[in-house]
């Protein structure tokens, strides 16, 4: 493995030489994508207003998180006072009295299967500076922002996408120690505040247990990729949902994926993807591979292709898509500067 010598101001990746720019290509591409589906839609009939308004419209359930959560938990609303007190902040560190992050570039293969990824290892003084917040500062489903513009909103020197459980309607969603929602439909994450995290099934237990138990925030998404530090079996067939446009995560595709080390101490991946000659991207397999080389004892993959976005102190750390453009999403973790 070798770090990764290609940066543009701000610690984002510039584009290799000889790599033509895609971004006007690309979003092209989107937008006619998202054109055909929409005519695909008229062409069934009665499909084309459904369609719009599961997968387009906003729908707002809560308008002020922030006041929601400081509603419903006094010390939810914001992290600790000190945070950020005496850091030290440089290109790929952050050093405070609350975490200590290092952020790593990796580069392995050649040609079209060289794969670019970002490794920020993480530790905590207190489970509850790893916190979560929504775009607009908005809970509900279609509600969008960057990675990068909610990571902004919230004072944020480290972020990498969530879960962006606002592209569906199931799943439990804990977040800053508060119940949003309790859909039991999948394999989630739970970060507790004791510092250790586990993988569990939501359909067995409920949103308000959890918080008894003391869960600090959850994923839906997955699968776990590393349990007892080894690679789980069957992830290749797994489909996190049936909903249209997110049936499949297989094949190579650029990936964003939680490891815990130890309790407190976290590893976050960020891979980039699709981009021949500079990131082909991993499936799952190989990312789970990647977090147990890691020292992962447990590791689940969550929210990935445009979404996959890593942040930090100001600047995107990854290049999506080859396009050093984000994806709007729905949710970040991140800690404070």
């Amino acid at each position: 493995m070798t770090r990764h010598p290609r940066t543009r101001p701000g610690g984002a990746p510039a584009d290799p030489p000889g790599r033509p720019d895609r971004r006007p290509r690309r979003r092209r591409l989107r937008r006619s994508l998202l054109v055909s589906a929409l005519v695909l839609l008229l062409a069934v009939g009665g499909g084309s207003a459904w369609a719009l308004d599961r997968f387009v419209i906003d729908h707002v359930e809560i308008v002020d998180v922030q006041a929601y959560e400081a509603a419903q938990n006094g010390t939810a609303s914001s992290s600790s006072d000190d945070a950020g007190a005496d850091a030290t902040v440089t290109d790929t560190t952050y050093e405070s009295d609350d975490a200590s992050i290092s952020i790593s570039t990796v580069v392995t293969g050649s040609g079209d299967d060289q794969v670019t990824y970002y490794v920020a290892d993480v530790a905590l003084s207190d489970a509850t500076v790893l916190r979560s917040a929504f775009a607009h500062n908005q809970f509900g489903t279609n509600i969008t922002e960057t990675t990068s513009a909610i990571a902004e909103d919230n004072d944020a020197v480290f972020a990498i996408n969530g879960d962006y459980y606002g592209f569906r309607d199931t799943g439990i969603v804990i977040r800053n120690g508060v119940v949003y929602r309790d859909e039991g439909a999948r394999e989630g994450l739970a970060f507790y505040t004791d510092g250790h995290v586990e993988v569990y099934d939501e359909t067995a237990t409920t949103a308000d247990a959890l918080v008894a138990d003391g869960v600090w925030n959850t994923l839906s998404f997955g699968p776990a990729l590393v349990s007892g530090g080894e690679v789980v079996d069957g992830i290749e067939d797994v489909e996190v949902d049936t909903n249209v446009g997110n049936h499949s995560i297989q094949g190579e595709q650029p990936r964003t994926a939680v490891g815990v080390i130890d309790d407190n101490h976290l590893v976050f991946v960020v891979v980039d993807g699709r981009s021949p000659g500079y990131s082909a991207g991993v499936d799952m397999t190989g990312l789970a591979e990647l977090m147990q080389s890691l020292g992962a004892t447990t590791a689940y993959n969550i929210d990935g292709g445009g979404s996959s976005t890593m942040y930090f102190d100001g600047s995107l750390v990854n290049d999506p898509l080859g396009t050093g453009t984000e994806r709007g999403t729905s949710d970040i973790l991140y800690i404070g500067g």
